[in-house]
């Protein structure tokens, strides 16, 4: 099975834009971590169809200022029976529908940015009569300025899959057994552990490096036979 990372399609035609945003997210933290001094917050890690509204503190859930560690593990806490089993909840962590505005054209598929992926309602059911396998979808809540507008869903991905260690640093050093902070950086040469990789996932996260969304030999063979437009694909190596 070949992987692909996938991007989105930077054609001038492409113009489509949201302006927007999740409500709800775990806050940063102010203070630094004691071992390897990391503060503030992570990108990528969102969980749009986790719905945080109903808690008691959600209010807590939209401050956009950092809070103290303490603070944070316990709201994370609150937030935890209600993501998905495993899932990491780092400071910064995103959940709920994207709120909003857009403009431009979208393509039948769409990524705001490397780490989140939407497709139109008609796309998703398309591809699961397809056999794709790893597609949830939740409903964005954005006002489109043209009437006959695209329902959009943001997809909410699993987290799979490791570096391989033939293209990270000799020298890099583990996770802070602290807080769990990762200074890993994306390697210009992306090689994926093969070993690690999910036999029944067709589209996720990378586990060590979310902000990168992979694609399975399946999905990209599907959007290519249904035509599908808005994303290309690169072919990544695997050891």
């Amino acid at each position: 099975m070949k992987f692909y990372l996938m991007e989105r399609n930077l054609e001038p035609r492409y113009t489509g834009y949201l302006n927007a945003g999740h409500k709800w997210g775990l806050p940063g933290v102010k203070e630094k971590c004691p071992a390897c001094g990391a503060s503030g917050g992570v990108v990528g890690l969102h969980y749009p169809c986790v719905d945080v509204s109903g808690l008691p503190e959600r209010e807590k859930l939209y401050e956009a200022w950092p809070v103290s560690l303490a603070e944070f593990d316990r709201l994370r806490e609150l937030v935890r029976p209600l993501a998905p089993e495993g899932t990491p909840l780092e400071p910064g962590t995103k959940f709920g529908p994207v709120e909003g505005s857009a403009t431009g054209y979208f393509g039948q598929l769409y990524m705001q940015n490397p780490w989140t992926l939407f497709m139109r309602r008609e796309v998703l059911e398309r591809l699961r009569e397809e056999g794709i396998r790893g597609l949830q979808g939740c409903p964005i809540n954005v006002r489109f300025r043209q009437k006959n507008h695209p329902q959009f869903l943001e997809m909410q991905l699993e987290l799979h899959g490791q570096y391989h260690s033939d293209c990270l640093p000799p020298d890099l050093k583990p996770p802070c057994s602290t807080c769990g902070d990762d200074l890993l950086q994306r390697p210009e040469r992306m090689i994926l552990d093969a070993a690690s990789l999910p036999a029944n996932v067709d589209v996720f996260r990378l586990l060590q490096g979310w902000t990168n969304i992979i694609a399975s030999e399946r999905l990209v063979e599907a959007v290519r036979r249904l035509d599908l437009d808005g994303v290309i694909f690169e072919e990544l190596e695997t050891r």
